[in-house]
């Protein structure tokens, strides 16, 4: 059963999967030049991951739902909900789990765009799917597309902020 927006999520979802393979990659290049991983590389790594699989998740699921039979208001409706709820769990506890990690939270941009702006762009998809609005699938596959960006764009700032790091140098002995 086709429903309004499959392509545009499987689009998506491989744009989402292809992100988090450059994304451990680019994490990769400081050990792979002799530095050690610090925790704030470390967090980051998992945050982009666990951040990306639930982005990911989000876009497969209409398909999934579809796969059943469900009429397509419900599909939108269990899939924002099923979305929205962990995204915005890690979203709202975002700044206290990297402060419980790293010793600090996040810096202001990354604060204002991925926690403020990301968690009302899910409430208000949420809150769009579930009052049943025309353009549901619509709402939801933006809500998706902007919380998408919104870790994109963490990460490029939290990249900026690892690479001014000092490089401890690892035990490892230096190639020949």
């Amino acid at each position: 059963m086709e429903f309004r927006g499959e392509t545009f999520l499987y689009t998506l979802a491989g744009l989402m999967i292809t992100f988090a393979g450059f994304s451990a990659l680019l994490l990769a290049l400081r050990p792979a030049a002799g530095a050690k991983l610090s925790l704030l590389d470390r967090y980051l790594a998992k945050t982009v991951m666990t951040f990306i699989f639930v982005l990911t998740a989000g876009a497969l699921l209409p398909a999934l739902f579809a796969l059943y039979d469900i009429q397509e208001k419900w599909i939108w409706r269990c899939s924002a909900v099923l979305f929205a709820l962990p995204m915005l769990s890690l979203q709202v506890t975002y700044p206290l789990r990297r402060r419980k990690v790293v010793g600090k939270g996040p810096p202001p941009a990354i604060y204002a765009v991925l926690v403020v702006f990301g968690s009302i762009v899910t409430l208000a998809m949420l809150g769009c799917v579930l009052e049943g609005l025309q353009y549901s699938a619509a709402a939801y596959i933006t809500g998706l597309t902007i919380d998408f960006f919104t870790v994109v764009f963490g990460f490029v700032i939290a990249l900026d902020v690892i690479m001014q790091q000092p490089t401890e140098m690892s035990d490892r002995p230096a190639p020949h």
